[in-house]
C-alpha cells in the first residue's frame, strides 16, 4: 500500500517552498514597504516548519516525502535570506551593514553552506550502509539560532531605512535600536557556534561509519 503522500503537513511545506523565491525578491527590494512584508513572509514560513512538524507527529503524518522536502524547504529558505544580506551588505553606504559587523564576511555563509553541504553528504553515507541520520537537538537549535538571526537581520534593515528616512531620533528608537542591533550580532555569533558545534555533533555520534571507535 503506497503512502498518502498529500497530507496537510507535506502541503504546508511545499508552501513554504513556493515561498522561498519571494522572500527572496521581497529582501532585495529597495524599499522598505516590501522589505517589512519579506520579514512578514519569512515569519510565517519558519513558524510553518514547527507547525507541519507537530501535526506530523499528532496524526501519524510522517511521509518519505515529508523528510525528503522539510530539509530541503528549511536550506531554500536559509539561502533566500543569507545570500541578500550578504549582496545588500556589499553596497556603498551604511544602511547595509550588520549590525557592529559591517559587510557580511563571506566566510559566514562559507561557514554556514559548509556544514549543510557536509550533513547532507554524511546522511548520504550512512543511507547507503543502511544508518538513519536523525535530526539531533543540536541541530534542531542551530536552525532556530539562524531563523532568530534572520529574522531580526530582515526586520532590521526596513527599520533603518524608514528611521533614515522619517528622522527617528527619539528615545523609544535609541532604546529598541540598541537593543535590536544586539539582537542580531549576538544571534549571528550563536547561530555560528551552534552550526560548527553541531557538525562536529553529528561526525561524534556517527564515528563508527568512518572506522573510528571511542
Amino acid at each position: 500500500m503506497s503512502e498518502r503522500r498529500w497530507t496537510l503537513p507535506n502541503i504546508i511545506t511545499f508552501g513554504r517552498i513556493a515561498a522561498c523565491p519571494v522572500v527572496y525578491v521581497l529582501a532585495m527590494a529597495p524599499g522598505s514597504t516590501m522589505r517589512v512584508f519579506g520579514f512578514v513572509l519569512f515569519l510565517a514560513a519558519a513558524l510553518s516548519d514547527l507547525w507541519d512538524g507537530y501535526l506530523a507527529r499528532k496524526h501519524g503524518w510522517v511521509t518519505d516525502m515529508g523528510k525528503l522536502l522539510d530539509p530541503l524547504a528549511d536550506k531554500l529558505l536559509l539561502g533566500v535570506t543569507l545570500v541578500p544580506f550578504y549582496l545588500i551588505s556589499q553596497r556603498p553606504g551604511e544602511l547595509g551593514d550588520v549590525p557592529f559587523v559591517g559587510p557580511l564576511p563571506l566566510w559566514v555563509l562559507a561557514v554556514i553552506f559548509g556544514r549543510e553541504l557536509l550533513v547532507t553528504l554524511l546522511r548520504q553515507v550512512a543511507k547507503r550502509k543502511g544508518v538513519v541520520v536523525a535530526a539531533g537537538t543540536s541541530g534542531k537549535r542551530k536552525a532556530l539560532l539562524q531563523n532568530l538571526f534572520a529574522g531580526g537581520l530582515l526586520l532590521w534593515y526596513p527599520l533603518e531605512q524608514m528611521a533614515a528616512d522619517r528622522g527617528w531620533d527619539g528615545a523609544v528608537w535609541a532604546v529598541w535600536s540598541t537593543f535590536h542591533r544586539l539582537w542580531v550580532v549576538v544571534t549571528l555569533g550563536l547561530a555560528l557556534f551552534l552550526t560548527v558545534y553541531s557538525l562536529l555533533d553529528y561526525l561524534w555520534k556517527y564515528r563508527s561509519m568512518f572506522g573510528v571507535r571511542s
